[in-house]
């Protein structure tokens, strides 16, 4: 359902908001977004919000003190779909370790995704990534990269994941990448 809550007249599908983090509260930053749903299912209103450069909704009470309703509506954005080349995204999962981007992938992270053509960068990368999340360097398994080419594409807003890759493509293809793809141990 898409009604508005009645005690929250400003909490319509289509407003654009500002976001604040509670631990940012109440300084900013602020961080723009829209209403893109209103899920009244629920014993109160919940507001799905997304935030500008994001694909995911964050749900939050109309009444949340960090919310701030801007006096725009319009329609919600649609979200780009099909191939993509990745960019650096805390949101989307890509990381940018020893200068190239590095995506850990699988239900655990256990598996990484380097987007780099040169293998001694991505070896740098994951023992980057490994030195920051803890992991012992020589349980990656460094030798076992393997050489591909990919390709990104965007999911629907309420997938599992954001976003997929199709591995052992063309180099030919639109939008294709080299990678360097590290199996889980």
């Amino acid at each position: 359902m898409t009604t508005t809550p009645a005690a929250y007249p400003k909490a319509q599908v289509g407003r654009r908001i500002l976001y604040t983090r509670y631990r940012d509260l109440p300084k900013t930053p602020s961080y723009p977004g829209v209403i893109t749903g209103i899920d009244t299912d629920q014993p109160s209103a919940v507001l799905l919000i997304r935030l500008d450069g994001t694909r995911c909704n964050l749900h939050m009470r109309p009444n949340y003190e960090g919310l701030h309703y801007l006096n725009e509506i319009g329609p919600v954005p649609e979200l780009p779909m099909g191939r993509f080349i990745p960019a650096e995204s805390d949101s989307n999962g890509f990381y940018l370790k020893a200068g190239v981007l590095l995506a850990a992938i699988g239900e655990d992270g256990e598996a990484l995704i380097v987007i780099t053509d040169d293998l001694a960068k991505a070896r740098a990368a994951a023992v980057a990534w490994a030195e920051e999340t803890d992991l012992d360097v020589d349980y990656l398994g460094l030798d076992r990269f393997e050489a591909q080419w990919a390709v990104f594409e965007w999911m629907p807003e309420d997938a599992e994941y954001p976003w997929i890759f199709r591995e052992d493509v063309s180099p030919d293809e639109d939008q294709a990448v080299h990678i360097y793809y590290l199996p889980a141990a």
